[in-house]
């Protein structure tokens, strides 16, 4: 093992991986580089520790892992090349498919036997296109174990990112949540609540601090990573990246306790900072239009672009900046966080309409694909859709979770008091508070109270896929659609927001930034969403964004490796 060395502690410090970003991303590629031996240190320009990930359902889509072979399910290399092949074609280069197709399995292999990281299966989590060629109804999504917070030294959970989601008190998996959901309708959801419940007693009397999903991943990363004898700096901004006379990138300018320091790289630097989704700038520059950085769900500080800038200095190629992971969100009005709508897009009694009053995609369709389409229509018809208005009944209201309320709970009142729910005794009425001509909004409605009777979307096909029917009612003959005819009636406004950033700076299979004519700028590595998507435009299935992550994180260290000091191999 090489240590870190100091010719001066307050001046050089120099470790052999410095790694930017402390996501899924970073910390994976730390966690691989001490697991090889090698010295590391991640440094993160906020206070706290976690970036997106430690918000996110921390879920990673990796196809033919272990925990898929032991549940039975039939999937294997040649299956999920398939599925990419269907979903995300030649946007991205076979190379770096193959790569993860290869590598992120074992990665998952690695992690489980060596480290404190732990994942379980989301048996019936669908992949996002299940019909596809070599797509599973089952899904290929594997999420972390439930981690204990006093597993952390008490210092170290504070500065953890938080996600402070609206569970009562509960620790709720994903796959709790998709019973949940249907707590007030099926036995299965019945059971889940008592389930969840007896075992938020059972924490509390055993003294335990739960969390799960994004919080249980990051915990169980910082975790590792301490144990393994890695390095993290909070506050710590990656100022400038370091080259030496023939390009290669050394080191990093970054700052400590309020003093500029230098971190040099032995072998190499592995940028994880995510992406621009909270710059203006980049935003407008980049992105469809209109956008606001209000309505992303990444942390409010960093995820401004610093590593996309620096590595555009350098000379790197980029690709997919006019993306992002489309999030449909509510954005309230005091400036807290967007809720991202996942499951309440596939309830039924429920429809989405744009600002003539119609439907214009199947509401339940993958969010990335809606967010897509949101701003398509508004492009091709010139119709309104940011926002556009989502709208359910009271029956609705009554059945099923929405927007972390249990079913019944009254809209808060400054949803109401703002104008971002707004609540209507007919039909007619609420056209007119959101906007639309009260004519063909009714006919909307009466429309698709047609095609719930009959049990099939004539005009969008909502409910034919698995996908949309994994968070739909399986109590109704299409689970996901009902008449909205109870009133009050609510229209709730959805804005385009977004996971983070999909463009970034171009990487190949070994997830090292490529220039312009193809060559690597030698020494640095990029993972996470300050590189280009592996997933292209699309989104395959859940945990497609922090699957891909991790993985270069991973792919980036082993290969740093293999890499003598000065980047020969």
């Amino acid at each position: 093992m090489t240590e870190p060395t100091s010719r001066n502690p307050e001046d050089v410090i120099t470790y052999d991986v410095v790694v930017v970003g402390s996501g899924a991303a970073g910390f994976a590629a730390a966690v691989t580089a001490r697991l090889r031996g090698l010295s590391v240190v991640v440094l993160e320009k906020t206070g706290l520790y976690g970036g997106t990930t430690a918000l996110s359902g921390g879920a990673i889509w990796v196809p033919d892992n272990q925990h898929l072979r032991a549940a039975g399910l039939p999937d294997s290399h040649d299956l999920a090349r398939a599925y990419l092949d269907a979903t995300v074609g030649e946007r991205v280069s076979a190379a770096r498919k193959e790569a993860y197709l290869d590598r992120a399995p074992r990665m998952v292999r690695e992690f489980h036997d060596r480290t404190d990281v732990r994942f379980v299966y989301t048996d019936g989590y669908s992949d996002y296109y299940p019909e596809r060629p070599g797509g599973f109804a089952r899904g290929r999504s594997i999420e972390p174990e439930v981690f204990d917070l006093r597993r952390l030294p008490r210092r170290e959970r504070a500065l953890m990112r938080r996600a402070h989601l609206p569970t009562y008190g509960l620790t709720i998996t994903s796959y709790d949540f998709r019973y949940l959901n249907m707590v007030t309708r099926t036995p299965a959801g019945k059971r889940t609540a008592a389930k969840v419940g007896l075992r938020a007693v059972r924490d509390l009397a055993a003294g335990r601090r739960p969390v799960a999903l994004g919080e249980a991943l990051i915990g169980r990363l910082r975790l590792s990573l301490a144990r393994l004898g890695g390095e993290l700096w909070l506050g710590a901004p990656a100022r400038r990246l370091l080259t030496d006379t023939d390009g290669r990138v050394t080191g990093v300018r970054t700052v400590r306790a309020g003093r500029e320091v230098t971190v040099r790289a032995r072998r190499g630097v592995v940028l994880a900072s995510g992406g621009f989704s909270r710059d203006a700038g980049l935003r407008a520059r980049h992105l469809p239009a209109p956008t606001d950085p209000a309505w992303s769900s990444t942390p409010p500080e960093g995820q401004e672009g610093d590593g996309l800038r620096e590595g555009l200095r350098l000379g790197a190629a980029t690709d997919l900046l006019d993306k992002v992971w489309g999030a449909p969100s509510v954005v309230p009005p005091d400036g807290t966080a967007p809720f991202f709508l996942v499951a309440e897009r596939g309830i039924p009694g429920m429809i989405i309409v744009d600002g003539n009053g119609e439907r214009f995609v199947n509401e339940a369709a993958p969010y990335h694909e809606f967010v897509d389409a949101m701003y398509a229509h508004r492009e091709k018809t010139g119709a309104e859709t940011v926002p556009a208005w989502l709208v359910l009944d009271a029956r609705a209201r009554r059945r099923y979770v929405f927007m972390g309320l249990l079913p019944g709970q009254p809209f808060p009142r400054r949803l109401l008091e703002s104008g971002v729910v707004r609540r209507a005794a007919t039909p007619e009425e609420l056209a007119g508070l959101i906007g639309v001509d009260p004519g063909r909004f009714a006919a909307t409605v009466e429309r698709f109270n047609g095609f719930a009777r009959a049990g099939h979307d004539g005009d969008f096909g909502r409910g034919a896929s698995a996908y949309d029917r994994y968070y739909g009612d399986p109590t109704l003959p299409n689970p996901n659609l009902a008449e909205l005819g109870a009133a009050p009636f609510y229209a709730v406004q959805v804005h385009p927001g977004d996971l983070g950033t999909k463009g970034g700076l171009l990487t190949d299979a070994d997830a090292r930034v490529l220039r312009e004519d193809g060559s690597p700028v030698v020494g640095l590595y990029a993972a996470g969403n300050v590189s280009a998507a592996l997933m292209g435009e699309t989104y395959p299935g859940p945990g497609a964004t922090i699957g891909p992550a991790m993985a270069g994180g991973w792919i980036a260290a082993d290969h740093l490796a293999g890499t003598e000091p000065g980047g020969a191999r």
